[in-house]
């Protein structure tokens, strides 16, 4: 799911040996996670163009040449549903995540959404169908909420972002299996075209449900629970050090008193997300909610839930194909946002990634209003910029949003703080899918927008670089319990100077702690 001194033992492993990859290995496992996320949104749009789910779920016209027409409204339902599914589903991930676990939330999350695959697979009603995406959107939006969560407390801090990031890195390569496999089955003469692709989702939830089986729990909820002893040996697994190794104590103890601090305040609900604090926790919450809804205002889920009808209606030759392209651009250009995330921060790069995502939307909505379908050079040059703002989105909002909602909150409100973030992903994913057909289309009721619409993406774009410059704060290399004292002790604006300080004087958690409480001892004392 995201100052001054504190404990002694920065972050999971942050004392190990960098070339001790296996507990990395098995955060970035959870990652797997996002091919469901992302599969699932990626195969519906090829699929509700598809000849033969068209003549199951669409109204037939009595037109030869288009037998079968889809409706905005019923369009709008079948595509945003899922994210309605999504939204309840990461409200519910905080009690989840909190009550059985983070890893066996996420196998029972799974089995949700099997679910919900099973549905859509064997439906031949509309109502079947969108009760099938319903589930499997519930299980979706817990997987987006305990993955991200289960990742930011079992990895080491030197790796965090990247291996956070690889969480939308599974969901990019998602969305490219997803066109490939709606590309190949788009022309079988009945059911299987649509049918194949959507129960592929089973292989994904059984791989990811194995391996999870063999991942150890996450050491910070165990210790939340009291259970010491198994925290002990998660950690081990996690930094690949025996249980009794100094190291693992010292990164327990750090845990322990942050956890300590916290508590001293009492159990935590979500009003607790919302009240004035020491530790900026209002700031914090709003950030991490803010942020998502930022990343689906980029206008990127245009791209990928009516990419190929867009590319379709804007005079492109074989919109499946373009549709693959761009997935492929998104999975590559991942993999340099993996990497720049630790290199340059996030707060950079959620900066320019604004700067330049906005800049190719207003370009793209310019040249799009001023060019006909019959351009062909126009419109290669039209995906070529949609594939610019493609690259600096998955490098950039794609998986640092992501990275953000994981870290920013502390332990006694982070699954609650989590929760309510990607509740607001999903909220704007429904809003911005069930809407755009009736901003795009052209027909009775419809907005007629078109390519028009990329102005409004230009614009919040533009929204969500502001948004960064004042309440984004740079959290690179810090441990989850070093970024709370970073929200305590500095603004946005000068988090880099204070995270400097933490570094350089490896400022910690219980020695804050100590300080603090050997101040209110002394003035005790006086008095």
């Amino acid at each position: 799911m995201p100052g001054g001194p504190a404990a002694t033992g920065p972050g999971i492993g942050a004392n190990a040996p960098k070339n001790k990859f296996a507990g990395i290995a098995m955060t970035a496992f959870a990652a797997f996670g996002g091919i469901l996320f992302g599969y699932d949104t990626g195969t519906i749009s090829g699929i509700i163009q598809m000849n033969d789910w068209l003549s199951v779920f669409a109204t037939p016209t009595g037109d030869p040449t288009t037998p079968y027409v889809l409706s905005s409204s019923r369009e709008s339902l079948v595509v945003s549903i899922l994210s309605a599914g999504t939204f309840f589903g990461a409200l519910i991930g905080a009690p989840v995540a909190d009550i059985i676990g983070r890893r066996l939330g996420i196998i029972m999350a799974t089995a949700v959404f099997c679910l919900g695959v099973a549905l859509q697979t064997g439906s031949s009603n509309i109502t079947t169908f969108v009760v099938g995406r319903v589930f499997a959107g519930l299980g979706v939006g817990l997987i987006s909420t305990l993955v991200p969560m289960y990742q930011s407390e079992c990895s080491p801090k030197w790796i965090r972002g990247a291996v956070v990031a690889g969480y939308q890195w599974a969901i990019t390569i998602g969305l490219l299996i997803a066109s490939v496999i709606n590309n190949a089955t788009k022309n079988r003469p009945n059911h299987s075209a649509w049918r194949i692709p959507t129960s592929i989702q089973f292989i994904w939830a059984f791989i990811l449900v194995i391996g999870m089986l063999y991942l150890p729990e996450s050491p910070r909820w165990l210790i939340k629970k009291g259970r010491d002893a198994d925290a002990a040996k998660s950690l081990s697994r996690l930094t690949s050090l025996d249980p009794t190794d100094p190291e693992v104590e010292i990164e327990l103890n750090e845990i322990r008193a942050a956890l300590h601090e916290e508590e001293q305040l009492g159990e935590s609900t979500y009003l607790d997300c919302f009240k004035p604090s020491h530790n900026k926790i209002i700031l914090r919450t709003l950030s991490g909610i803010f942020i998502q809804a930022w990343q689906q205002l980029t206008g990127i889920n245009f791209i990928f839930y009516y990419g190929t009808t867009f590319f379709k209606n804007s005079g492109i030759k074989d919109p499946f194909l373009t549709s693959v392209a761009t997935n492929i651009v998104n999975v590559f250009m991942t993999i340099p946002g993996m990497w720049g995330v630790e290199r340059f921060g996030r707060r950079s790069l959620l900066l320019w990634g604004a700067a330049v995502m906005c800049v190719c939307e207003y370009i793209v909505a310019i040249v799009g209003v001023t060019i006909s379908v019959q351009n062909e050079a126009g419109q290669k040059a039209l995906v070529a910029l949609v594939c610019v703002y493609i690259a600096a989105f998955a490098s950039t909002w794609g998986p640092i949003a992501w990275i953000v909602v994981g870290e920013i909150y502390p332990l006694n409100v982070r699954a609650k703080a989590i929760s309510m973030a990607v509740a607001s992903n999903w909220l704007w994913n429904f809003a911005i899918s069930f809407a755009t057909p009736y901003l795009v289309n052209v027909g009775k009721g419809d907005a007629g927008l078109q390519v028009k619409v990329f102005f409004i993406w230009g614009s919040t774009c533009l929204g969500c670089f502001i948004f960064t410059y004042f309440c984004i704060p740079e959290t690179k290399g810090l441990s989850l319990e070093q970024i709370d004292l970073l929200y305590q002790h500095s603004t946005p604006l000068t988090s880099r100077k204070y995270r400097r300080e933490l570094i350089a004087n490896d400022i910690h958690v219980a020695d804050t702690a100590g300080k603090v409480h050997s101040d209110d001892k002394a003035s005790e004392e006086k008095v």
